[in-house]
């Protein structure tokens, strides 16, 4: 079995073509995913090849960039995608209020499953990975030619097998994971190409931690980033009580890889990713110094319950730095029902945090906690680019949960232990 996951997923995907590393082929895709933010120039596009969509069922529509509208512009971005939904009958199609960030809800909806070819017009959409999907970002005219045929073309990307082994430490989460492992590739080093995951590192990885690990595999330039399907893929999967067959994908063997990648996690500490990319990264012990304006937890890279519960720990009984502003975004409504279940949102706003609905928010400079000039925010987010949140006098630092949440209190970037 000389075969990478990627390479199996296309096999299945292509109607019998003979596929490996290099091949040009179309593929018929399982979902079609797209956003306010980049469904209005798809809308335009699709417009012009004059049919209707492929299949109302594998396409989904989420609410999640620009919501609540910060303006009228968005607003009518928001307001184009959900004029199409209806027009088109979009079986998925998600609502402020009923929904939330797009690559929390794909997944919790039941719309990804193990050995699926998903695109989406965002760039995390190699999110899914973590559910065994061969999942990518593509542009919104590609994301309208797949809604119209269910079909695109790919050109089926090289594969790194990363080998996890260990436990983590405590406060390590699937953030440092991947930060630990950009920091080796660089964030070009896995250009076009997918991050296949094994060893026996990842029975000590939940699905938080994975769903972050694959968000960011793009940060490293990866194509896509996927985990083997496991016993904790599986039990993820039993929720949904559909009958689907969870596909048992695992790693082929070192030869089918362009580069084999082993990483102990048990070696990892929490890091922070300094600016400008997220390759620039040092262990959170040994940042020194640096005052905070804004804490930001949350994003389709940590904004799941076992992030809120971390966060909440280490908060409880503590309150945020007089000069900081922490900000909390759950990933999709259910996580902040939960969140209210577990009264986690009284450790969050006892000690000082604003609680915002599920948005992109702030993670991408739209709205909800823009930085002013040379302002500096520590955030559970992806990027760190010149900008990224605001001015382009301002700096972020990217960091898990934990390490958010620690220097929120303490007003400055800090281990989680500090605080004991």
């Amino acid at each position: 079995m000389k075969c990478s996951i990627t390479e199996k997923i296309f096999q299945s995907h292509a109607g019998g073509a003979n596929v490996r590393t290099g091949s040009i082929l179309f593929a018929g895709i399982d979902l079609a995913m797209g956003t306010d933010a980049t469904m209005p120039l798809a809308i335009q596009e699709f417009n012009k090849i004059g049919r209707n969509v492929f299949d109302p069922a594998k396409i989904a529509l989420v609410q999640d960039h620009f919501v609540p509208a910060k303006d009228i512009m968005t607003a009518n971005y928001s307001l184009e995608m959900r004029k199409f939904a209806e027009q088109h009958r979009i079986k998925n199609y998600f609502e402020l209020g009923r929904g939330g960030i797009c690559h929390h809800i794909v997944p919790d909806e039941g719309l990804c499953y193990p050995g699926d070819l998903i695109v989406g017009a965002d760039s995390h959409t190699c999110t899914y990975g973590a559910f065994g999907a061969f999942a990518t970002g593509v542009g919104s005219t590609d994301l309208a030619a797949a809604m119209a045929t269910g079909k695109l073309w790919f050109k089926i990307p090289a594969a790194i097998k990363v080998v996890l082994t260990g436990k983590k430490r405590a406060y390590v989460q699937g953030k440092d994971i991947i930060l630990k492992l950009i920091s080796i590739l660089g964030v070009d080093g896995a250009t076009y190409k997918a991050l296949e995951f094994t060893g026996d590192g990842l029975a000590d990885l939940d699905m938080s931690d994975r769903i972050t690990i694959c968000n960011m595999a793009i940060e490293a330039g990866g194509k896509t980033g996927i985990f083997e399907v496991d016993d904790i893929t599986r039990e993820y999967f039993k929720k949904f009580n559909n009958n689907k067959v969870v596909e048992n994908l695992k790693t082929g063997e070192d030869s089918a890889y362009e580069r084999v990648i082993e990483l102990d996690i048990s070696e990892i500490e929490p890091l922070v990713a300094e600016p400008f990319l997220p390759s620039n990264v040092r262990a959170a012990s040994r940042v020194d110094s640096i005052c905070i304006n804004q804490a930001v937890l949350g994003s389709c890279t940590n904004g799941r319950i076992e992030d809120m519960q971390m966060a909440a720990g280490v908060l409880k009984g503590r309150k945020v730095h007089p000069r900081v502003r922490l900000i909390v975004i759950p990933g999709t409504q259910e996580i902040l029902k939960q969140m209210i279940k577990e009264n986690l949102l009284d450790a969050f706003v006892d000690a000082g945090a604003v609680i915002s609905p599920p948005t992109c928010g702030p993670c991408l400079g739209g709205h909800m906690g823009i930085l002013g000039d040379n302002e500096v925010c520590i955030a559970s987010t992806n990027r760190n680019f010149v900008g990224r949140m605001g001015s382009t006098s301002s700096k972020v630092y990217l960091a898990n949960p934990a390490v958010v949440a620690a220097s929120a209190v303490r007003g400055e970037i800090c281990h989680p232990e500090v605080l004991l």
